[in-house]
């Protein structure tokens, strides 16, 4: 089943501002949480629908590539939306609601967090990368193993930033929830709010000793080999993002993206139009006249083409499918190689000679007809 457009799953425009985005998404996200729906696996789908929606819509860089090119941007390896349950959303995106529809609305004690209410540690920040790749890589597709610097995991403490399990601590002033409840009396009766924890910042626990290796972040810089699957027909500026493959959080928290930007890497004969790959054959006069069959260079490799006798110069022949796929979709460009008679700069007398008594016969001079197209026509006809 094919996916619903984003901003009709949120019932927003396309204008919309980023606050529009996020209210739009609190109120579906309101409308089908599992809470006011329990047993109801459609409202569950559409819950998550709607985050997938608000991970691409609240990102610039994502909006912007959800906007040119739609779903095929995030399909599979191109670091597509990865949460599957409630829990794991509101991890990502619970700041959102607010602390007192956390704590109130939805059972009490749900929390920010995917573990026990708690909020796990800071998200770590995206990394952007830039990756360059030749015309046969991008027409074929390719995955590509890439070191990057970043922050890691710390290894000795696992990411909790603690020396060992008994330094870690159940915090005395939440016990171990990660938020606060106030009772406030007002004039129309008693009020309760939720607020995290200030104690441990909504983490539920603390830290007594800290890990030496990492010094209590849980994290240390280091690298990382990523296998980064590129689909074909990817083109220059394009970005792509791979969903937690950036910075390690601090204490455990999630991890950033990674965004790949696309660099093509021009190619010594080929030059690329959009779908299609363009070629500059030049002949000499003689084969124009006499036509021939030439080997020609394509993205992947020669291949062999005839040039009827009498061919003239400008005309484009076309080599169907020769191009670049469409990312992630079904229509494939062509190869375009447009003749070019080569006229000889540099004769001797012999020639020369030869040449004026060739110039006086009928046959040499131009009589274009019908067949013969004019130029706006070829450029028409090679790119429609």
């Amino acid at each position: 089943m094919s996916k619903r457009d984003y901003y009709e799953v949120l019932g927003v425009g396309k204008s919309g501002t980023a606050e529009e985005i996020k209210k739009a998404y609190r109120k579906v996200a309101m409308q089908y949480h599992p809470d006011r729906n329990p047993g109801d696996k459609a409202a569950e789908e559409k819950f998550k629908e709607a985050a997938e929606a608000y991970e691409v819509l609240s990102d610039a860089d994502k909006k912007a590539k959800y906007d040119r090119f739609g779903h095929a941007a995030f399909a599979p390896g191109t670091g597509g939306f990865h949460n599957t349950n409630a829990e794991d959303i509101f991890s990502q995106f619970g700041d959102i609601f607010g602390e007192d529809m956390f704590g109130n609305f939805f059972g009490g004690g749900r929390g920010r967090g995917g573990s026990g209410g708690r909020a796990r540690g800071q998200r770590g920040a995206n990394l952007r990368i830039k990756l360059k790749l030749n015309f046969e890589e991008i027409a074929k597709g390719v995955t590509k193993n890439v070191k990057v610097k970043k922050y890691v995991v710390c290894s000795t403490c696992g990411g909790n930033g603690a020396k060992d399990k008994s330094s870690v601590q159940t915090c005395s002033t939440c016990n171990g929830s990660g938020q606060v409840r106030r009772v406030t009396n007002t004039f129309l009766g008693q009020m309760q709010t939720v607020t995290t924890c200030p104690t441990c910042n909504g983490e539920g626990t603390s830290v007594t000793t800290k890990c030496t290796a990492c010094k209590g972040d849980g994290r240390v810089y280091g690298e990382e080999t990523i296998s980064i699957d590129i689909p074909a027909g990817v083109s220059d500026g394009m970005q792509l993002s791979m969903s937690g493959k950036g910075n390690a959080g601090e204490r455990g928290g999630l991890a950033g993206d990674l965004i790949i930007q696309i660099e093509e890497e021009g190619h010594a004969e080929l030059h690329r139009d959009g779908l299609n790959v363009a070629y500059e054959l030049h002949i000499s006069f003689t084969d124009a006249v006499f036509g021939t069959q030439v080997e020609v260079p394509t993205i992947d490799g020669r291949a062999k083409i005839k040039i009827p006798a009498g061919t003239q110069s400008g005309k484009i022949f076309r080599l169907k499918g020769k191009g670049f796929p469409e990312v992630q979709g079904y229509g494939k460009g062509d190869q375009l190689i447009e003749v070019n008679v080569w006229t000889p700069q540099h004769l001797n007398s012999e020639e020369k000679e030869l040449l004026e008594k060739l110039n006086q016969s009928e046959n040499f001079k131009p009589k274009p007809g019908k067949a013969d197209k004019s130029f706006f026509d070829r450029v028409r006809e090679a790119f429609n």
